[in-house]
């Protein structure tokens, strides 16, 4: 077999980055074509996205691939929940929402009232979070944003119909919707009884499936070719990322960290058992058929927003290595907050709110820079050690690994936070983790590469440096005496940290 090139549109909440890959047997070769930041734009009461930004910068990305390569193929990954609507002409009705306006909190609890937190959870074993697509469909529809759609695509399905004019839904990504069934289709019982218009939703399509050709107009002004494969990747950039994880076996848990960390375990069957729900767990599809079972934690959007503080109050950029190697150096666990509290989204800044937070939980409050980033790194490495607990006593399985990948996998100080926590070796990478299960899946689809994940993922290993982490024993003991003693403290809520 040859090897093929391929690229891949890899978007984030933060940033997005085209990626030209060359990927064979014994290949597996990422360039970096181009990066451009990303975040919500907020006009007047709602804040959105710009995803026509985003779509004009894939497009500078692409013309830069076209002056490099002739890929075969082009695949979209991004982040979950968010859509936006097409009316019957094909044309986008307005900018997509952002997962983060609160106009959706007051939607769940009613529609909870109504349906109950239980029965939602048994049919689809979705995590219940304001932000779900199903809650920010029904705000649509009350709120007449629905009036006149015809099409709900999720953010990469639109950049995909963009290109080719092909509209689908990817189903990893159609997953986190909670609109799906536990077996990966629609539910169209759900739907109706939501009162979502049933032809609003068209039809899933799976990981190496395609959405079409490469229009005439983009390759005229891209310089890519006319008929460039447009492939359904796993979509859900998590599902990509947890694709590319180089595990030998299935005795593994995994933490995609980025903005958000999503902490769990790749399955065969979904789980939803009432303690699953309880402690809020969601069943999310993976590639081939596998099921993310997983905990979303708020991840690295802590340490970047006090950071863009701190370069605020400095008038300068704060660096973060070297804020890190201070932390490293700062006293263990002398703080420890749940990372997912609402309050720390307050109007005071991360860095306030911390500080305010700590002093209502009676908590010694880290005060330097240095002692707040080592307050969020310990927070998160006992969020990740809780959860993969969690995960392994609701899902019946051992973990003798973790694989942390993602941008926090070069984060070497919450990598050996995380070991000592878990008491588990920490293989840490791919970085671009998301990028590479995108090509990995474009190559597959193409012929380049043959086999089931394990085939995918022996390549990873053997073309993708990682560095393993073992946990040093005097900190485990330690790290788990702090979690036996915090185990009846009201602040760590059962609800929230399993």
């Amino acid at each position: 077999m040859a090897a093929i090139e391929a690229v891949a549109l890899d978007l984030g909440a933060t940033s997005g980055r085209v990626v030209l890959g060359r990927i064979g047997p014994d290949r597996l070769e990422l360039v970096e074509v181009s990066r451009f930041a990303n975040g919500g734009v907020r006009l007047l009461d709602a804040l959105h996205w710009d995803v026509l930004g985003i779509y004009r910068n894939f497009l500078d990305g692409l013309r830069r691939a076209a002056a490099m390569a002739q890929p075969a193929s082009i695949g979209v990954d991004s982040w979950a929940v968010d859509f936006g609507l097409l009316g019957a002409d094909g044309s986008l009705l307005a900018n997509p929402l952002h997962y983060r306006d609160p106009r959706f909190v007051p939607v769940m609890a009613e529609v909870l009232g109504e349906l109950g937190a239980d029965a939602l959870y048994r049919r689809g074993g979705i995590q219940l979070q304001a932000f779900n697509t199903l809650f920010q469909l029904v705000e649509a529809k009350r709120s007449g944003r629905l009036d006149g759609a015809a099409t709900m695509l999720m953010i990469p399905d639109l950049l995909s119909y963009w290109l080719c004019g092909g509209a689908a839904v990817e189903r990893t990504n159609a997953s986190t919707t909670q609109l799906l069934r536990t077996d990966g289709e629609w539910d169209g019982e759900l739907i109706a009884a939501l009162g979502l218009p049933r032809p609003l939703f068209p039809a899933l399509v799976d990981p190496g499936g395609t959405y079409g050709r490469l229009s005439e107009a983009v390759a005229q002004e891209t310089g890519l070719a006319m008929g460039t494969k447009i492939t359904a990747v796993c979509s859900h950039d998590t599902a990509s990322a947890v694709a590319a994880v180089p595990a030998v076996d299935d005795r593994f848990g995994y933490i995609s960290a980025g903005t958000w960390s999503l902490v769990g375990l790749e399955l065969e069957a979904p789980v939803c058992s009432e303690e699953s729900r309880a402690a809020n767990f969601t069943n999310e599809r993976g590639i081939d058929g596998t099921v993310r079972f997983l905990r979303n934690v708020t991840g690295f959007y802590l340490l970047e927003e006090c950071l863009r503080e701190w370069s605020r109050v400095a008038h300068a950029p704060i660096a973060l290595e070297p804020l890190l190697a201070e932390a490293a150096r700062c006293e263990a666990r002398r703080t420890l907050i749940d990372v997912d509290d609402p309050e720390l989204l307050g109007p005071l800044g991360v860095p306030g709110e911390i500080a305010q937070l700590c002093r209502r939980r009676d908590l010694p409050a880290p005060s330097s820079p240095a002692e707040i980033t080592r307050c969020l790194l310990d927070s998160l490495a006992f969020a990740y050690a809780r959860h993969l607990g969690a995960a392994a006593r609701l899902a019946d399985r051992e973990i003798a690994t973790v694989h942390l990948v993602g941008g926090g996998a070069r984060n070497e100080v919450l990598a050996q936070l995380t070991a000592d926590a878990t008491g588990l070796p920490v293989i840490a990478g791919p970085v671009e983790a998301a990028a590479t299960g995108n090509l990995l899946v474009q190559a597959r689809a193409l012929g380049a590469l043959r086999g089931d994940r394990a085939e995918l993922r022996r390549l990873v290993r053997a073309q993708v440096p990682t560095t393993t982490f073992s946990p040093r024993r005097a900190e485990t003991r330690a790290w788990r005496a702090t979690r036996s003693a915090l185990a009846d403290e009201r602040p760590l809520s059962p609800e929230r940290l399993g």
